[in-house]
């Protein structure tokens, strides 16, 4: 008799925390295989007695926990037909020449339609995996733009250094020569050669000089490219066992004080009623140190009993906590004045670009205009510019991170509260920022 038994691996993602289903079929004495099924899930979404994937009853369903929902759905499905697949084709097999690698060929077919052979298509490249990698993951709509960006950055790498990228032919010496690249590729532009490349494989925008981080950033999402590639069994070779990415240098993080918040909260905007209503919705970010993405999908349902809840979109495809932050007495007064905003949405809201265009105009007409020392990210120099030049909607998070941490020196209590998980790395930086304790603890030595 036929049976399979769904488990989770052991391994999980460093980032994530999830782990990929794995499936083993038994029949008979003979015939035990495993293999992977290419489906990641959070282990507080396992239920191993059921074998498969628990989809929580949530007493209040709101935009986070729908779309949640949907894709742990979606994701049980697919295990609902890997599972179908494989019994149907081993009824059709025969069951005294049962080839070793019979399941694991079957779910990669499964998976990778493009890559078997079955299908008799042109066979794929590296860039249809690229692709494919891409088109498959549950990326934010932010992260699959970025890694559409490496994609085609690479495929006018591959044109211009004529390498025909192969994942056999993609050695170390590869990734430092497509670090270069990325490095020089702005002064390539004004080649005529080169720009047959860009209209081959164009962007929306032409290449600009790229800083460090920028091209850290870029090595690291490749290297999760290969690292997918190895686990799923396209490929042995990994370029990056000799090849470091360089951690990324960061600036000290500069925020808004509390007063300087009030001062911009309470500055008269009435002859300009747009930029009041930018205004009142970068405070009510600075008070519940969201991520501006999830500020834009919050909803009137976000707010719940005195306070607001979300899932980070960041933090969703790994374990998807529910942060819930109470509204002070100015949260609750923003959320009072925009309550018959019509529609569902909790604000009337512009996009992304327009808000970090209003809050440097907002800074400078309130008298925001502290010089404050940032990190060129090019050429990695320190500078100095007036607050207001360079504020954006990530200001308020770190006004909220900034002034919580002032007060109360524990990271994963307000990281509860900003939806960083434990141990961030981002709030080293802001034990630098403190200045008035350290002043204080000058002052003991008095």
């Amino acid at each position: 008799m036929a049976t399979i038994i769904l488990s989770l691996s052991t391994k999980s993602d460093k980032v994530t925390s999830q782990r990929e289903v794995m499936i083993r079929f038994f029949h008979g004495k003979h015939i035990n295989q495993r293999a992977k099924t290419n489906v990641f899930v959070h282990p507080d979404y396992w239920d191993d007695a059921a074998q498969g994937i628990s989809i929580p009853k949530w007493r209040m369903l709101n935009e986070e926990r729908k779309q949640l929902t949907n894709e742990l759905q979606t994701k049980s499905n697919r295990l609902d037909a890997i599972k179908s697949l494989v019994l149907s084709s081993f009824q059709a097999l025969n069951k005294n020449d049962v080839p070793k690698d019979w399941l694991k060929s079957l779910i990669n077919g499964f998976n990778f339609p493009a890559a078997t052979k079955d299908n008799k298509q042109q066979s794929h490249t590296l860039f249809d995996d690229f692709q494919h990698y891409i088109d498959t993951h549950k990326f934010s709509d932010h992260r699959r733009r970025q890694n559409n960006v490496i994609l085609r950055t690479l495929k006018r790498f591959d044109l211009y250094k004529s390498l025909s990228l192969t994942f056999d032919n993609f050695t170390a010496d590869t990734l430092r020569d497509f670090e270069g690249f990325l490095t020089d590729e702005h002064k390539l532009i004004n080649k005529k050669s080169y720009k047959k490349i860009l209209d081959a494989v164009p962007e929306s925008r032409t290449p600009q000089p790229r800083g460090k981080n920028t091209i850290n950033d870029f090595m690291v999402r490749l290297r999760s490219f290969f690292i997918w590639a190895v686990d799923n069994g396209l490929t042995t070779n990994n370029p990056f066992k000799h090849y470091k990415v360089v951690d990324c240098v960061y600036g000290t993080p500069y925020y808004i004080t509390i007063d300087e918040r009030n001062q911009l909260y309470h500055h008269d905007f009435s002859d300009q009623p747009s930029l009041a209503r930018q205004r009142d919705i970068f405070v009510f970010q600075c008070l519940i140190g969201c991520r501006v993405s999830d500020l834009w999908a919050m909803t009137k349902s976000n707010i719940v009993n005195g306070a607001v809840e979300y899932i980070p979109r960041k933090t969703k495809d790994g374990r998807a906590i529910t942060v819930r932050v109470p509204l002070n007495t100015i949260a609750a007064e923003i959320i009072e004045r925009y309550k018959d905003t019509p529609g569902d949405k909790l604000f009337t809201l512009t996009s992304q670009q327009q808000y970090n265009i209003d809050i440097k105009k907002m800074f400078k007409l309130a008298g925001l205009t502290r010089v404050v020392t940032v990190i060129n990210p090019t050429t990695r120099e320190e500078e100095q510019h007036p607050i207001c030049d360079i504020a954006s909607s990530h200001l308020a998070r770190r006004c909220f991170v900034g002034n919580l941490y002032k007060q109360v020196k524990d990271p994963n209590l307000i990281g509860k509260l900003s939806g960083h998980k434990e141990g961030s790395r981002a709030f080293s930086r802001y034990r630098d920022i403190d200045e008035d304790t350290t002043r204080e603890l000058v002052k003991m030595l008095e």
